[in-house]
């Protein structure tokens, strides 16, 4: 159970001899606060509250279906979207929190992978819980070790997570209510039989519920309905319910690192080219953080950012493997450009 021309040449690198009024045809989106509803439509998350019963990628295709429906009454004459991601399988009797990547925003989906879950789950025991079982369950708190199940659609190698917290929040004879905080791939229906089997009297999972994804939690969840509402609003000319709804795809990238880089050094990489130093205006990261983790003894990547130019547009998601103050040389390392 689980949850896919230089940039910043000297010529840019004084952001603020940018053009301030963007051509009809420039790349650049506008602020995601200023997006009409077909642009928010082509690039937005939903928070979905999934029901049990269908698949995961069930939800999706509905989604995607919805949404072309709707910008087919809307903006007619506008493209449609080729599809969506959703942040993490989740088994058709899971419920919960399945953030949603609306049309271009599907190349953004890895993102998921960067942060962590949260599940709210009911250990079915198979006898009474002994009386250290709370002792039992700290030790799972921890990086594990895990083989993916039959089932799934990953190759079965032994693996390791890491979960960050355990909690019991209620126990009785047979039963616990447990809160897991775990690393993105974590498979709570093996980590339920291995804390029953550390129990010493066996266990599966019981419900399983997904409270939150990074940087989402169930604080603002949507069910279906309420986005099919919502685009039936729209189409009628009344957009503040899809707004709640349909949220910027800006949104699903608070978690990272972030960079704000030039609206010139936008538009190479929007051509393919990476980001270099003379392009970026700010930071949350410098080449010490870069090289930190690039020199890490498990030879981790650099970690992965966003950029941004200041209207506050995502621009790419690449990785920090440069000095942003330094007068030549790349800064971020490309992997998705979003525009």
């Amino acid at each position: 159970m689980t949850d896919d021309t230089d940039a910043g040449s000297d010529d840019s690198a004084d952001p603020l001899s940018d053009d301030a009024d963007l051509a009809s045809d420039d790349p650049i989106r506008a602020p995601p606060g200023e997006r009409s509803v077909p642009e928010l439509l082509r690039f937005g998350v939903v928070n979905v509250d999934k029901p049990a019963g269908p698949s995961s990628h069930q939800l999706s295709a509905w989604i995607r279906d919805a949404i072309n429906d709707a910008l087919a009454v809307i903006d007619p004459d506008g493209p449609r979207i080729d599809g969506v991601a959703h942040a993490g399988t989740l088994d058709p009797k899971v419920t919960g929190c399945l953030p949603t990547l609306t049309g271009t925003a599907t190349r953004m989906a890895q993102v998921f992978l960067e942060g962590g879950k949260e599940y709210v789950s009911v250990l079915e025991l198979h006898g009474p819980a002994p009386a250290d079982f709370e002792d039992v369950a700290a030790e799972f708190e921890a990086e594990i070790y895990q083989k993916p199940p039959r089932k799934s659609a990953v190759t079965r190698r032994l693996r390791t997570r890491t979960v960050h917290d355990l909690d019991v929040l209620e126990l009785e004879e047979r039963r616990a209510l447990l809160r897991i905080g775990c690393e993105s791939g974590t498979y709570v229906r093996k980590l339920c039989h291995d804390l029953g089997l550390a129990a010493g009297v066996g266990a599966h999972m019981g419900h399983l519920r997904r409270t939150a994804t990074d940087p989402f939690d169930d604080a603002d969840l949507h069910a279906l309905q309420d986005l099919v509402d919502a685009l039936a609003w729209a189409e009628e000319g009344k957009e503040e319910p899809l707004r709640e709804v349909v949220r910027p795809a800006e949104e699903a990238l608070v978690h990272l690192p972030s960079v704000t880089i030039a609206p010139s050094a936008a538009r190479n990489v929007a051509t393919g080219a990476p980001v270099y130093a003379p392009g970026v205006i700010d930071s949350d990261l410098d080449a010490a953080d870069a090289a930190d983790t690039a020199n890490h003894e498990d030879q981790t990547e650099p970690p992965l950012v966003a950029c941004y130019v200041p209207n506050g547009t995502a621009v790419c998601l690449g990785r920090f493997v440069g000095d942003p103050d330094a007068e030549s040389g790349a800064a971020v390392a490309l992997e998705r450009v979003l525009l």
